[in-house]
């Protein structure tokens, strides 16, 4: 159908108020910001208040790049979760890794990016970018995990989801005993019932520590099939319930993929009938045109199976640093929006599992009775 001039001409007039210094932070990506990038922030900041924080919508979040060194995860994730705003992440263990030295009270430092890092290695001193801090708390922290990951409740395979509730259980613990605030993701995710997920189990401290215990003759491991199926089961959970299910994407990298990759499970290997996400929202300062997953649009996602085709208009992707977009929305979202129930999917986890298990055995059973049936003389 050929769109007329006054259908172009449809959207906002752009005329906004003179900034006065005493705007929210709501208040300001409202009125102020109507294009580019600016534009795109407040399309994600209203999906994510108006669709996808609907009490029958549940949300992953996925968290890649060093987020909780700076402080991202106690001034916007925690927040996040204890708001009802996210039921389950997907996370890097390194972000989860420099979660837990906030809850055990150790300290990072703003520091300068234009610095002799030789010198800092002489003196002791880990650089994250801008981020400063002392070598002692990777020690400290690695005799944390290895102190508590040798106790009995860990002598077994696990998902990862049951590793980061337990140690989330210890986090919060530590955190009373030092008299601190809520410092940890881990330890909100654990009070909260949001189940904690590393695409990568093996690719940071945390990883490192646990194959050291395993040389010592330690029974941990982690379980990735558990979790393929766990995170599968929570998406066709929302679906199955008559809700939606959504995805804020925060940078992009495995954590990225892993979210997204629950509709692929449910449909291309399990064969059961599903046409993908809801809602999409990512912030991301990575190219679509280099063909890496971090730039990968919605539309491509589509082409996977990932977001329901029908659904796309529902996608939006800020072209932004995740330590400015993440912030903004979360300030916007908990201004807009009161909190919502808890869905407590960690507790749900054996039930969502059963009822994934029980749709892949129905649509396995319909494959093979289709085949046979295709197969005797004269049918088909």
């Amino acid at each position: 159908m050929t769109k007329r001039k006054k259908d172009y001409l449809r959207g906002q007039r752009i005329d906004p108020k003179p900034i006065t210094g005493t705007e929210t932070a709501a208040e300001l990506i409202e009125n102020s910001f109507l294009a580019y990038n600016a534009g795109r922030l407040r399309d994600a900041a209203r999906l994510f208040v108006e669709k996808m924080l609907a009490e029958d919508c549940t949300v992953g979040m996925s968290l890649s790049g060093a987020l909780t060194p700076a402080g991202l995860g106690m001034s916007a994730v925690v927040p996040l979760i204890e708001a009802g705003f996210v039921d389950w992440i997907v996370s890097t263990g390194a972000n989860l890794y420099h979660d837990a030295h906030f809850a055990l009270g150790m300290s990072m430092h703003r520091g300068t990016p234009f610095v002799d890092d030789v010198d800092l290695r002489a003196n002791g001193v880990v650089r994250i970018y801008d981020i400063f801090f002392d070598y002692a708390v990777l020690l400290k922290t690695d005799l944390f995990l290895r102190d508590v990951s040798l106790r009995p409740e860990f002598q077994r395979p696990m998902s990862t989801a049951e590793y980061h509730y337990l140690i989330g259980g210890y986090l919060r613990e530590r955190e009373k005993a030092l008299g601190l605030g809520r410092k940890s993701i881990l330890s909100a995710a654990h009070e909260c019932g949001v189940p904690v997920y590393t695409s990568s189990p093996g690719d940071s401290s945390i990883g490192m520590n646990v194959a050291e215990q395993a040389l010592e003759g330690g029974k941990l491991r982690f379980d990735v099939s558990a979790d393929v199926n766990e995170t599968a089961a929570i998406v066709l959970h929302a679906k199955r319930k008559g809700g939606k299910s959504a995805v804020f994407i925060v940078g992009g990298g495995s954590p990225k993929n892993f979210v997204l990759q629950t509709e692929p499970q449910i449909q291309e290997v399990l064969g059961i009938d599903e046409k993908g996400h809801d809602y999409y929202l990512q912030i991301t300062d990575a190219r679509p045109d280099t063909g890496g997953l971090s730039g990968a649009t919605p539309g491509e996602a589509v082409s996977w199976g990932k977001v329901d085709p029908d659904r796309l208009p529902d996608a939006v992707v800020c072209y932004l640093d995740s330590t400015v977009g993440l912030p903004l929305i979360t300030a916007y979202a908990l201004a807009r929006r009161k909190p919502r129930p808890l869905k407590r999917l960690y507790q749900l986890r054996e039930a969502m599992n059963r009822k994934l298990l029980e749709a892949y055995r129905a649509a396995k059973k319909f494959r093979d009775e289709r085949a046979t049936a295709a197969a005797l003389p004269g049918v088909g």
